[in-house]
């Protein structure tokens, strides 16, 4: 048996030199639909492996009707579309024909369990009931800002101040990471990470499990021979392995807070997210771990991307850096509010070009940049694609925001002023601007997360010029549930007297 499995790896080991012998030596930038025999587009796949997101925009733009049909050994083809009029046949006309599917289940439901974010069906319309409840109460929305107020003031403030002092370069992706991660903990059992668990480090350890069983989760939809995965999963070896403790770490930490919070004390703060999902009747320790997963990764994940990538454009733009600026102090003074104060839910409101450039900034660099359905009876997009039942569909906000039938040709610019019109923001087609989906998935967090975005980011802009080390070259980017720098984003960080002193 064990000369047996030697050979096989060395077979297996030719067998990849060769192929990759093969692929160095072609034409990099040759994109094919229908790839060759057996192996379909997998060679494509292979070249542009650490380029899929800004491969799939140069073929969906170079098609006329900017859907592409691709094809991989192992798994049904894939439909892939940055057409408008497809997005919303998919997220709305036909949204029954297009389900998240049992693939995607089986990719993320090891992590994410029983929640919406990965449920279909009478399951998913329960708990989607609940929370377009909840999030739409003020008192959810009160509670998350007097969060992010504390959590600003007591962490991310004298992180920047004393990078300011000290000149030091630091990551500001990570520091997101981090005070987003307690914000959300926090709006989820109104708790700080370890306060409950008995753990001095189970801030750091259950950030770092979150992070990486994320990861590896989504690393399983982008497997060359999607089966690989499986295999490492049954022999519980690789990545696998890691995801497998990863979530562990997760399950056992959520599951001791619940077991504290919800059942040993019966302490209900009433305002915390599990304290709304439990007054509906979701008791076990089970589905309320789920549904803290999900909000905490849905949440902290998408606000550290749009975060991130804003504080990168900004630093490139200084145009509209100032004009932020301007704004922040006009809304300042209007409202006779002291310089350094958290903003106030009717000062956010009022901040239109802050909303805009971050509406601009999540259209060339949105959290999420593909989103994958599963196709259950045979259809036909308005393009007149044809979709087979048990093929993949997926759409590319990412490509939509750089298509020039959809933004013109100013497209690949940030623009913050293409959202205004007289000087008030002006909504556009959730189809056209998928970034929080569109239709009965339609993101229920979407206004929290623009609250909680622009205070942190009023705050951080009438206090610091944030300067990123390389404004000049757009960072590599790296995909994990969402999408962001590798290698973070080293910013240095230095007061803003001149502007606000006094």
């Amino acid at each position: 048996m064990d000369d047996f499995f030697v050979q096989f790896l060395l077979l297996i080991s030719s067998c990849l030199i060769l192929l990759l012998l093969y692929v160095y030596k072609s034409n990099a930038s040759s994109i094919t639909t229908n790839g060759g025999p057996l192996i379909g587009n997998l060679l494509d796949f292979i070249k542009n492996r650490n380029r899929f997101i800004d491969w799939t925009t140069e073929i969906l733009s170079a098609s006329p009707t900017n859907t592409m049909l691709l094809h991989r050994p192992g798994i049904p083809p894939l439909v892939l579309t940055a057409d408008p009029s497809n997005v919303k046949h998919i997220l709305m006309t036909n949204f029954d024909c297009y389900p998240k599917g049992k693939r995607f289940t089986s990719h993320f439901g090891d992590l994410f369990g029983q929640v919406m974010f990965v449920l279909d069906g009478e399951r998913w319309k329960d708990q989607r009931r609940i929370a377009a409840h909840e999030f739409g109460s003020n008192t959810l929305r009160d509670f998350g800002l007097d969060i992010v107020a504390q959590e600003t003031h007591t962490r991310l403030i004298p992180i920047l101040e004393s990078a300011s002092k000290t000149n030091h370069v630091v990551d500001l992706q990570e520091i997101f990471n981090s005070i987003m991660f307690n914000v959300f903990y926090k709006l989820a059992f109104d708790e700080r990470p370890g306060s409950l668990s008995n753990d001095r480090n189970g801030s750091t350890t259950l950030l770092t499990a979150f992070k990486q069983s994320s990861f590896i989760s989504h690393e399983r939809l982008h497997h060359l021979l999607p089966f690989m995965w499986k295999v490492k999963k049954f022999l519980t070896i690789g990545s696998e392995q890691r995801l497998r403790d990863s979530i562990n770490i997760v399950h056992k930490h959520l599951e001791r807070v619940i077991q504290v919070k919800f059942i040993e004390t019966r302490g209900m703060s009433k305002v915390d997210v599990m304290s709304r999902f439990n007054n509906h009747g979701y008791t076990s320790i089970e589905s309320l771990r789920d549904i803290g997963i999900g909000l905490m990764l849905a949440g902290m994940d998408t606000t550290v991307s749009s975060l991130t990538w804003f504080f990168w454009l900004l630093s490139s733009n200084p145009r509209v850096e100032k004009q932020i600026v301007e704004e922040v102090k006009a809304v300042r003074a209007k409202h006779n509010r002291s310089f350094g104060e958290m903003p106030t839910y009717e000062e956010i409101r009022e901040m239109q070009y802050l909303h805009a450039a971050m509406t601009e900034s999540m259209r060339l660099y949105p959290p999420a940049p593909f989103n994958v359905k599963a196709c259950i009876s045979d259809d036909v997009l308005p393009d007149g694609t044809q979709v087979k039942k048990g093929w993949t569909v997926l759409f590319s906000p990412y490509a939509m925001g750089r298509m020039e039938k959809i933004w013109g040709k100013d497209c690949l610019e940030y623009k913050p002023e293409r959202w205004l019109e007289d000087g008030l923001f002006r909504q556009e087609s959730p189809f056209r601007y998928p970034i929080f989906h569109a239709g009965p998935r339609m993101c229920l967090g979407k206004d929290m997360a623009y609250i909680q975005m622009k205070s942190i980011a009023a705050l951080m802009i009438e206090r610091f010029v944030i300067e990123a080390r390389d404004n000049r070259m757009c960072p590599e980017k790296a995909l994990s549930l969402t999408l962001i720098m590798k290698g973070g984003l080293p910013v240095k960080v230095r007061e803003r007297y001149p502007e606000f002193k006094d």
